[in-house]
């Protein structure tokens, strides 16, 4: 009976790891331009799990930027949790805000 409770913890334990594995962030760093008069910026944003392609990023980013009449002008990369601490500084305040 033991044994069998421990596997069935072992089992849950791994089914647990797998679902936030699935869930694992991503993000996505980009430029874009606003016209009258021009302005640029560079931003980071997160994107779901299933937007984190690079054919799929750039509509996503590009709508939610509209929102404040930004046009994309490119999606640079894809990343994970890992690499947004040495992308803060410079997105300034275009960090996470879209």
């Amino acid at each position: 009976m033991m044994k069998t409770m421990s596997y069935a913890a072992f089992a849950a334990m791994i089914a647990l790891g797998a679902a936030s594995a699935a869930r694992a962030s991503c993000y996505a760093d980009y430029k874009a331009k606003r016209n009258d008069p021009l302005r640029l910026h560079y931003g980071v944003i997160e994107l779901s799990e299933a937007d984190c392609r690079k054919d799929v990023a750039g509509s996503v980013i590009a709508r939610r930027i509209a929102a404040d009449s930004w046009q994309l002008l490119a999606v640079l990369s894809l990343f994970g949790p890992e690499g947004l601490e040495q992308r803060r500084e410079q997105a300034g305040p275009f960090f996470l805000k879209y």
